[in-house]
């Protein structure tokens, strides 16, 4: 349609950034992608370039709008979604990062985030942020930027510097420099937020040593924030008025938006959110608690689980034990293999995360014998993601009291129709697959659009046709629980494992 306008949705990931555009009916018109280069100075150590990461997000925006031959003025809003905690820091006068940015995965900040949980911290810091003591999230980042770069601190604490996750860098930078702002779903993942009082908390910048004036305006995460400036898009001002951090962004884009109602992504790992509704409730068996979106001037909270090993596991198979050569045929080859209700992977290759928080729980293949074969092998590693999505799910159900009604899943190992299967079957209950692998992208979309009344409300994006994928439930109760609490028997025998000795000595026979 010629006189059609689009939504423009930034999808910045930890290993690319996209552009997608979106219509009315939430459908892609078109997309393009470049790839972000990550940076590994030590051991453990993850960072990026902001300057790439900013010349990407242009490019990208600048192909998306050439291959569909749509000009900018047709773009009636824009929406961010970024990955979480990475953590930028710039000067305000020259535009510069001080340093790369140090992404959320990396663990050069170990030693401050196990400084603060050995001092006592633990309780006091997720009281005010429901976030546990960790150095994925930004404040420890933030700290160790201005203790190791040469003068940031006396620059910070001068007024000249300014701090970011990446939504709020590439907002910056969309803006010419004159919006410096966040949304409360990135603000509530940096461990300096209060998610009661839905601030920036003194004490945390005290504890953390942090500059109040560092720190971004926090916003709905559908909000008016800005236009585009005259030296982008061809000088067309775009509005700026969608910005969610990956995992809540893909919530929003399930429309989940009643208490109760769950996603999981299954990627590298395995992001499982579920809404609370308007209270927050903070997890005594390891949950995160976060802000799910803010709208209409009201927050909603989740409650968040990680699974660490979930794609992963699946080309481990590929790269590392080569049972496959292609993780797509993982499903055939699963359906194909003899019964396994015995054998049970374990892929706790850097530990088990929540329900357990066991870092020193390896791995474990458990149930061998003579007979067993590689599609057994590669069934049971599939089986293992969807055993692990139960243990985080029965936590948030016994934790809320809330009943899983059903699980809406996406994300790239979503697609993979033995897993989906079985993980209706170890749950009991309906999965519902999301139309779109990219939901994280229009779910920024959707807030960005209703900030503009592109869509007037939720229910008209609650009335768009969605060409769902459901699985029901196969397995008979009692073997369910059977197969799980085999299941649990497996993870608890990868818990033996005792930490390595300090002397640098090592056992032998």
């Amino acid at each position: 349609m010629k006189n059609e306008q689009y939504i423009l949705a930034i999808d910045e990931g930890t290993t690319s950034v996209r552009a997608i555009l979106f219509d009315q009916q939430g459908s892609i018109v078109g997309q393009a992608q470049r790839p972000i280069h990550q940076f590994f100075p030590q051991p453990g150590w993850v960072e990026q370039d902001p300057l790439e990461i900013w010349n990407g997000t242009e490019t990208v925006i600048s192909e998306v709008l050439f291959q569909t031959e749509t000009p900018p003025y047709k773009v009636r809003a824009i929406g961010i979604s970024n990955q979480r905690e990475t953590t930028v820091v710039w000067n305000r006068k020259t535009g510069q990062p001080i340093h790369h940015a140090i992404v959320w995965q990396s663990k050069q900040t170990n030693e401050i985030a196990e400084h603060l949980q050995q001092a006592g911290y633990q309780t006091f810091i997720q009281q005010k942020t429901g976030l546990l003591i960790d150095s994925y999230f930004s404040a420890t980042k933030l700290q160790w930027l201005l203790d190791q770069v040469p003068h940031a601190r006396e620059q910070a604490e001068a007024g000249d510097l300014l701090f970011g996750t990446i939504d709020t860098w590439l907002l910056w930078k969309l803006t010419n420099g004159h919006v410096h702002a966040t949304d409360v779903t990135n603000a509530s993942r940096t461990m300096l937020y209060n998610i009661h009082t839905l601030d920036w908390d003194q004490e945390l910048l005290e504890l953390f040593q942090i500059p109040r004036t560092m720190l971004p305006t926090v916003h709905d995460s559908s909000h008016f924030y800005g236009y585009t400036q005259e030296f982008t898009l061809m000088g067309v001002q775009i509005p700026i008025t969608g910005i969610a951090g990956d995992q809540q962004a893909s919530l929003f884009g399930e429309l989940a938006l009643d208490p109760g109602q769950t996603k999981n992504t299954y990627g590298t790992g395995a992001f499982i959110m579920m809404n609370l509704g308007h209270e927050p409730q903070l997890s005594e068996h390891g949950l995160l608690t976060t802000i799910a979106y803010g709208l209409n001037g009201q927050v909603t909270y989740a409650f968040e689980g990680s699974v660490f090993t979930a794609g992963a596991a699946v080309e481990w198979l590929k790269d590392q034990v080569a049972l496959v050569q292609d993780v797509t045929t993982t499903a055939t080859q699963a359906e194909q293999a003899a019964a396994t209700d015995q054998l049970y992977v374990v892929p706790a290759f850097s530990g088990l995360g929540a329900p357990y928080w066991d870092q020193n729980a390896r791995g474990a293949i458990l149930g061998l014998t003579q007979q067993t074969d590689d599609k057994q092998l590669i069934r049971a590693t599939l089986e293992s993601l969807a055993f692990q999505t139960r243990d985080v799910l029965q936590t948030m159900t016994h934790e809320t009291g809330l009943p899983l009604k059903s699980l809406m899943v996406d994300g790239g190992v979503s697609k993979n129709e033995y897993l989906m299967q079985f993980q209706a079957d170890i749950l009991g209950t309906t999965i519902t697959r999301a139309p779109l692998a990219e939901t994280t992208a229009l779910g920024v979309a959707y807030l960005a659009g209703l900030q503009v009344k592109y869509w007037p409300d939720v229910a008209t994006l609650q009335a768009l046709p969605r060409t769902t994928t459901s699985y029901q439930p196969q397995l008979a109760a009692s073997m369910r629980e059977w197969r799980y609490a085999n299941w649990q028997q497996a993870v608890a025998a990868t818990r033996l494992f005792a930490e390595e000795p300090h002397d640098g000595t090592t056992n032998s026979i």
